[in-house]
């Protein structure tokens, strides 16, 4: 059980030592003379933080605190930084216990709360101590009667549980989901919390809905297509409530980043393999619009990420069409207008459901493909245009996430470009001529020519000169989706080329299985973790070893054979994949991901 020090004399009728039980601590008090006497006994402070198990959660609140009971929560209780203070209270995990005990023992002088002096401490001996942003809530330690009955009385005007609901929502999220998921999502949340559901557990009741929808879909019956996209639905109401569970109870957890961080892809795609199964029931082979779907979507997703990655921490980061965008943020109406256009995942699932019910899997797949071409159309060329604008200088972080996502077997062999290399302006054109000349030859020849093996040993090549400099120009940004794009789209032309039962189904779980792995990448670098090791692209063979070695299966199979070299080549990836994916984010150095940022 996690434990609390109440440092000072207790207050007469102060309920602090009750909320904070409720909170799960073990109160114990210290007795002292208060904080603006600075008097606190500082040494039976540090003989009782020697008594608390080292493992555990600790925590320094002065007895004399005036505020929200939520406002403890957010400081004590959130596990994603090992040290949090609002004030009079300050809270650390195991990772910074050495940090406060060391602080403690210094006994750090000066005026103010002790606990905030112990705070001051612990950050100026190099622990990052958050401080959460508060808003309306209350936290304070009084320094005279009046001024405690001002707090009091701010306490009594704020409803402390109104506030917590709220903020148990994105604070930026799409129109869909602002205003006909999250109203009622946020109460379904609290439900959760109040019987002890974890998000976890959410997010698995998610992810199983979705695939009895894709269940339903694959019926290819009309009841089948409506009970699909009702369910989907509900996964979507469900995959809301996960997110703001974790945000109004703060369980985040290293397990829960890897659920969220793959599960709606997971549901999504599923559920495109589900509308293919139904519409092959009916006659309709939509294979092919399922494929190239997942494609964009992967893509579009790979851009965004790529971008965000090169220029979240760039020097002299602006442009006149940043400015322009944030001129028009100040325009209510096309700010929303903005996030919908996109389709994120709101506005997309709700149009997948609603088109599922009512037409055809056919129809749903050319609305898919159209939305999100233009929403993906949209934002690069915005993006294109604020790299080509800005005067930003890229560090050597945002280099390597770039490398990293690239997923190049030459850079796994390698070790990466030499160190003090001068970036490349050429590397976005040779990675987007290796592409064309790959994809233009399985376009060109017959199935099976031996042209496409000598135009996936170009494509090879020409990757691999790309990546042999820093990544550090003004679009090479774009290397890693160009690298998707062309591993991506040669399998899905091969496979229709073959023109066999099998081949395009067989495609569709090979790309699905190698997605899985740029999506794990790509949060691994989010979190701000190592990308996969270097055994793990090696043994996949990186894009450009998959590429070769598919066309290579293409020529020297039959026809016949070659959805089965495809299936067991997607069971070797997902296999390889899933197995290092599940050891590191189970383990205890995986990074707590869950984002707050734009609608995915």
């Amino acid at each position: 059980m996690p434990t609390v020090i109440l440092t000072g004399l207790p207050v007469p009728g102060s309920p602090l030592a009750d909320g904070l039980r409720s909170l799960g601590f073990d109160v114990r008090s210290v007795a002292g003379q208060g904080p603006t006497e600075n008097t606190a006994n500082t040494d039976e402070i540090a003989a009782v933080l020697a008594g608390v198990p080292a493992d555990q959660r600790v925590a320094v609140v002065d007895s004399e605190f005036v505020g929200h009971v939520h406002a403890l929560r957010l400081a004590l209780t959130d596990p994603r930084f090992d040290a949090c203070a609002v004030p009079g209270a300050l809270a650390v995990q195991p990772a910074a216990r050495a940090a406060l005990d060391k602080a403690a023992a210094l006994a750090p002088g000066g005026a103010g709360p002790y606990a905030d002096r112990l705070a001051a401490a612990v950050e100026a001996a190099g622990t990052t101590v958050q401080r959460p942003e508060l808003g309306t809530l209350v936290a304070t330690v009084p320094a005279t009667t009046a001024e405690r009955d001002e707090a009091v009385a701010a306490v009594a005007a704020v409803d402390d549980e109104a506030v917590r609901l709220r903020t148990a929502v994105k604070s930026r999220d799409g129109f869909f989901t602002t205003f006909f998921i999250s109203p009622y999502s946020r109460y379904i949340a609290r439900w959760c919390a109040r019987r002890g559901l974890t998000p976890n557990q959410v997010t698995t009741a998610s992810l199983i809905t979705a695939l009895i929808a894709a269940g339903c879909a694959a019926t290819g019956d009309r009841w089948g297509y409506v009970a699909a996209g009702v369910l989907l639905l509900v996964s979507f109401v469900l995959d809301c409530t996960d997110g703001q569970l974790a945000r109004y109870s703060l369980q985040y957890s290293t397990l829960g980043a890897w659920l969220d961080a793959t599960f709606d892809r997971a549901k999504e795609y599923s559920f495109y393999a589900g509308l293919a199964l139904g519409a092959a029931r009916n006659g309709d082979d939509v294979w092919a619009l399922a494929l190239g779907s997942m494609i964009l979507m992967t893509c579009r997703h790979i851009v965004d990420f790529a971008f965000n990655e090169a220029n979240h921490d760039a020097t002299a980061n602006t442009s006149p069409t940043a400015a322009l965008s944030g001129r028009l943020d100040s325009v209510g109406w096309t700010v929303w207008l903005r996030r919908m256009i996109i389709l994120p995942i709101g506005e997309r699932w709700a149009m997948i459901a609603v088109l599922t019910a009512f037409t055809t899997p056919r129809i749903v797949f050319y609305a898919l493909l159209v939305g999100c071409a233009f929403g993906a159309l949209y934002t690069t060329a915005g993006r294109v245009l604020r790299s080509l604008t800005r005067k930003a200088t890229r560090t050597d972080r945002a280099a390597q996430a770039l490398a990293d996502l690239a997923d190049s077997a030459v850079l796994a062999w390698t070790g990466g470009p030499r160190p003090g290399k001068r970036p490349s302006r050429a590397a976005l054109w040779l990675a987007a001529a290796g592409a064309v000349i790959v994809i233009g030859e399985a376009l060109r020849s017959d199935f099976g020519s031996p042209w496409v093996i000598a135009a996936a040993i170009g494509y090879a090549g020409f990757s691999a000169a790309a990546v042999s400099a820093p990544l550090k120009g003004a679009l090479d940004w774009l290397v890693p989706p160009v690298f998707r794009v062309a591993e991506y789209v040669t399998v899905l032309v091969l496979a229709a080329k073959a023109d066999v039962p099998g081949a395009l189904p067989a495609a569709f779980g090979l790309v699905a299985a190698v997605a899985y792995h740029h999506y794990d990448t790509v949060y691994r670098i989010r979190g701000g973790s190592s990308a996969p090791p270097h055994w793990l692209v090696r043994t996949t063979g990186g894009h450009e070893g998959r590429v070769l070695l598919t066309v290579v299966l293409a020529a020297v199979l039959a026809r016949d054979a070659f959805p089965v070299a495809l299936t067991a080549l997607a069971v070797f990836v997902a296999l390889v994949v899933l197995v290092e994916s599940i050891r590191f984010w189970v383990s205890s150095g995986a990074p707590a991901v869950h984002d707050e940022g734009e609608p995915a």
